[in-house]
């Protein structure tokens, strides 16, 4: 039978490694007030969820548009049947419209500076605000 003898320089060099291991993965002090789980780290709260008009909005501008226009009627009432076709006639190079706020506001998002178009008709019918870069 033969025995290998092993350095003892090697034995500690094993046995250091394997205590360093076991104690760097504690996850957390034993000390701390309140436990700690596997990974838990204290942290800011999530943010809630973007919902109705500002979520529609952030749609509009995942878009990638150039400019970005916030439509209202001026009466603050949602709007009716004959406002969709007079804001596509009076607005033809907006590519989306969303309805928002309940139906009282339109999102449109386009490339087209609107400000060169009809958006003056457009403000003696509606509340317009440019959301562009906003």
């Amino acid at each position: 039978m033969s025995h290998k003898i092993i350095p003892a320089s090697l034995i500690a060099s094993a046995t250091l490694l394997v205590a360093i291991s076991l104690t760097s993965c504690g996850g957390g002090s034993t000390n701390s007030a309140t436990p700690a789980g596997p990974g838990s780290t204290p942290s800011a709260p999530a943010p809630s969820p973007k919902t109705g008009f500002e979520a529609d909005l952030e749609y509009v501008r995942k878009g990638q548009y150039t400019y970005v226009w916030v439509f209202a009627r001026k009466d603050g009432k949602p709007f009716d049947k004959d406002d969709t076709p007079y804001l596509h006639a009076n607005a033809p190079q907006v590519v989306d419209w969303i309805k928002t706020d309940e139906g009282k506001r339109f999102i449109a998002g386009t490339n087209f500076d609107l400000a060169k178009g009809n958006l003056e008709l457009l403000k003696k019918r509606y509340v317009v605000e440019d959301y562009t870069g906003k």
